[in-house]
């Protein structure tokens, strides 16, 4: 009868431990793949990035565009780009004029 007490105390000290060492691993899991996980913070912090690329790009290209209309601006006017601007939309060129088209420059602002 002793030997039988002895191997259900054995048995429920070790039980325990394995449901805590079992407890343990669950939580270790959940903590690296779950939803709020390690690998999910890594995944959004490379997105995070990708949108503050993308919102720096947006804030270039918004800030080249206050430049120009402020250049149209009837406050400050540049009559070149004014010129440049109105041959452009006309669609027109003087008499002695010719266009030189560059398409490397083309193909950057489709990237873009």
């Amino acid at each position: 009868m002793e030997i039988w007490s002895y191997l259900i105390n054995k048995s429920k000290s070790s039980a325990v431990i394995i449901c805590l060492m079992l407890l343990c691993a669950y939580f270790s899991y959940f903590a690296v793949r779950g939803d709020r996980g390690l690998f999910k913070y890594l995944y959004l912090q490379e997105k995070v990035a990708e949108a503050q690329k993308l919102n720096n790009n947006y804030d270039r290209k918004k800030n080249e565009l206050e430049q120009k209309v402020k250049l149209l601006s009837s406050n400050s006017l540049d009559l070149d780009l004014l010129d440049e601007r109105a041959r452009a939309v006309l669609n027109v060129i003087g008499d002695d004029e010719f266009i030189i088209i560059d398409d490397d420059n083309e193909s950057e602002e489709e990237l873009d």
